[in-house]
């Protein structure tokens, strides 16, 4: 029971933790000491001078080499003739080493090719090779020692049955037992000159049950996610020469090729029929359109449609018809359809529909009509298309004809387009008319709303930062270092608008003593600062005198299409 429980646990690690199995394999494959009987473990690569004391010290030792880890590939969809898979596979005792077990960490990779017979039973050849470099001997010397590189440990060659479960579209999980023979090889020391055969070779008996996980990822490629087999060896134990069973796991992945067969369809419901007639009601000698609607027809096979009724003529042999009413009486009568596309059950249906055929009478029912506008609502020059919907009772040919009370009309038919150029503000009444082959009219409206366009506002002046004179009383008209702050953001808003101008208006204060020359002074070196120190182009920038009381330039941007009014201003040249 604990042995089997190990082996659970040991499979189940692989299976779930597969994104770390290859840390998995590496832990795994660590030596534990004091192993007993004919047992020896993959190890690190000892040096070459350990070698003579390892052949002293362990005459005729056994050994034992294990597999690596799994990646494979499958397919499920429908059911592939042959699946050919190649992947890697690893090998290890479990759930403790015994006697003569020869598979205790191995390393190496599986093909094995699968002949189908149908999607769920196939046949199964398998091929694996196994390979370890190291042996470390077991008992009171435990150095690690070379054996010969070039020595392929073992091989499995393996047949049997295998189960496919092929459900989903994109996953199929699989179970197989395999039975065959296990050979392993003779094993040597490299670098030694006598006694170097440390087992020679063997074939024993050999017995895989498990299953796997294939992941579709194209019609002729999977991967195989796992595939965790028990894996049981018949080695004849050379410390005891006795045979008996050996307990190994055998865990594989890799890819899945898939030649022939066809994907899977599924299973279609049985076909359904539905039929309509247009106009469901006609005066005797009138036409009637017949349509069919099948449901879950195979599109690998041809269906074939037929129709008949019990009054008046019927001809088509398609999904669509047409019955000739000329010859038949006042009533009602029934349409039926037939579609079938097999002699099985479900690949046949059918439908009926009823249809009335009434009498011609002498006076003939005006027609009717609709009429609407589309846009309802334009901008002034823009059109609308009107268009006109008339029904005749007993299907007479119609003349459509229209009028406006502005605007222009033009198109012909049931379609018109009303121009609306020149066409006033407010609503345009359209009348759309109609009249039959009997002179027989009527008449409906629509009306469309005519909006003027939406005229964009005109830009306006906005003034800036005004420049301050009044801190120096010494010199009256210089820009100081406040006054070029705000030259330095009016510099920076003229560049970002680049068709904008400046109108800078000087001032002076009530008494100041030739205030209208400091006034012009003060503008004329703001214009200098901005033109000579911020680049600004000097046709940008016009210059005025203003009659503001104080010691001060306003600054006002003006931008394209916008209006300075300079009313009351002397422009300063």
């Amino acid at each position: 029971m604990r042995s089997t429980t190990k082996m659970i646990a040991t499979a189940a690690c692989a299976i779930f933790l597969m994104s770390g199995f290859s840390l998995c394999a590496e832990e795994t494959a660590k030596p534990s000491a004091g192993v007993k009987g004919d047992s020896a473990v993959a190890s690190s690569v000892a040096s070459d001078a350990e070698l003579p004391n390892a052949i002293a010290s362990a005459p005729a030792p056994s050994f034992s080499m294990a597999a690596a880890s799994p990646y494979a590939a499958g397919l499920n969809v429908g059911s592939p003739k042959v699946e050919l898979f190649l992947g890697y596979s690893y090998l290890r005792a479990v759930p403790s080493l015994a006697a003569g077990n020869r598979l205790v960490w191995m390393n190496g990779g599986t093909a094995s090719i699968a002949f189908n017979f149908n999607r769920h039973l196939g046949l199964v050849a398998d091929f694996g090779a196994y390979t370890n470099s190291q042996v470390r001997f077991t008992g009171a010397y435990t150095s690690t020692v070379n054996v010969n590189n070039a020595n392929v440990a073992a091989f499995s060659y393996l047949i049997g049955p295998r189960l496919s479960f092929r459900k989903n579209e994109r996953v199929t999980p699989f179970v197989q037992v395999l039975f065959g023979g296990v050979h392993a090889n003779q094993v040597t020391l490299t670098n030694c000159t006598s006694g170097c055969t440390l087992l020679p070779a063997q074939s024993a008996f050999g017995f895989t049950a498990g299953g796997g996980l294939d992941v579709r990822v194209h019609h002729h490629i999977a991967i195989r996610v796992i595939q965790a087999e028990y894996l049981m060896t018949r080695f004849t134990s050379y410390t005891t020469g006795e045979t008996a069973a050996q307990n190994d796991m055998r865990l594989s992945a890799g890819l899945v090729f898939r030649f022939g067969g066809n994907p899977h369809v599924a299973e279609l419901p049985p076909v359904t029929y539905s039929c309509f007639v247009n106009p469901a009601s006609v005066f005797s000698g009138a036409s009637i359109a017949v349509t069919g609607t099948a449901i879950n027809l195979d599109p690998a096979k041809t269906a074939v449609y037929s129709w008949s009724v019990d009054g008046g003529t019927v001809s088509g042999s398609t999904s669509t018809a047409s019955i000739d009413t000329t010859n038949a009486a006042p009533g009602t009568y029934t349409l039926k359809g037939h579609v079938t596309e097999g002699d099985k059950a479900g690949e046949s249906a059918d439908c009926t529909t009823p249809y009335v055929v009434k009498a011609v009478v002498e006076t003939f029912q005006p027609p009717t009509i609709s009429c609407t506008a589309d846009p309802s609502v334009v901008i002034s020059g823009n059109p609308s298309a009107i268009t006109a919907t008339g029904v005749s009772p007993q299907n007479r040919p119609l003349t459509y004809s229209f009028s406006s009370d502005a605007g222009t009309l033009s198109g012909a038919g049931s379609t018109t387009t009303l121009s609306t150029v020149g066409a006033p503000i407010g609503i345009v009444t359209v009348t759309c008319n109609v009249a039959d082959d009997k002179a027989q009219t009527a008449s409906s409206t629509t009306s469309v709303t005519v909006q003027a366009p939406v005229v964009a506002p005109k830009p306006t002046t906005s003034e800036l930062c005004p420049v301050q004179f009044n801190r120096d009383p010494r010199r009256p008209v210089r820009v100081d270092n406040e006054a070029k702050a705000c030259l330095d953001e009016v510099a920076l808003t003229l560049q970002q608008n680049s068709n904008a101008t400046l109108a800078i208006v000087g001032n002076a204060a009530g008494g100041e003593k030739n205030g209208p020359k400091l006034a012009s002074e003060r503008a004329v070196n703001t214009k200098a600062y901005l033109v000579g120190e911020k680049g600004i182009d000097s046709s940008r920038v016009k210059v005025y005198t203003g009659t503001q009381d104080g010691k001060v330039v306003s600054i006002v941007l003006i931008p394209a299409d916008a209006t300075f009014d300079a009313t009351g201003y002397t422009q300063v040249e």
